[in-house]
């Protein structure tokens, strides 16, 4: 069962995907949680934590977006306890993407972590790629070899090491 204070929030994170693929990252941005254990996994880079990381990251990602709009959202799953909630969704949008003159169409699938803090809920956790059929295994391996971003380079242990616990 999705609270009514929970949808409203959902509303309003839609509203905000809408106005981040018209190029505005301000209401996307104001969303996300403050606090130091915040991340940010999308399809335009690596993924980061801290509120600077993930802002840099969200207004990198409006630099590509113009002319756009938030079609539709598709729920697969969600839960909302007390203090925490996911919702797991494929977005439907449209877009001018980078250099294209034309609008084009596209889908992501998204995980998302809500925390509640001070009375709001907050995202903690984004996590969206366009992968929306099956692959074969092979194509976890970048062509041309692991040219980064895999499990030797150190930014995965970066991203996991113990965060201090907020009380």
């Amino acid at each position: 069962m999705i609270s009514a204070h929970f949808e409203e929030t959902m509303d309003i994170y839609h509203r905000a995907l809408g106005d981040l693929v018209r190029g505005d990252p301000e209401p996307a941005k104001a969303l996300f949680s403050t606090r130091t254990d915040v991340t940010l996994a999308n399809p335009f880079g690596p993924a980061v934590r801290g509120k600077v990381p993930v802002d840099a990251a969200i207004d990198h990602a409006a630099t590509g977006f113009r002319d756009g709009e938030a079609v539709s959202f598709e729920r697969i799953a969600g839960e909302v306890r007390p203090d925490l909630a996911y919702v797991l969704e494929v977005e439907h949008l449209r877009a001018r993407l980078g250099g294209r003159s034309g609008v084009s169409q596209f889908s992501l699938r998204a995980t998302t972590v809500f925390r509640h803090e001070d009375g709001e809920w907050k995202i903690v956790h984004r996590h969206a790629d366009p992968i929306m059929s099956a692959r074969p295994m092979e194509s976890v391996v970048q062509q041309g070899g692991d040219r980064g971003g895999g499990m030797g380079d150190g930014r995965a242990q970066e991203l996991h090491q113990e965060l201090p616990r907020e009380e």
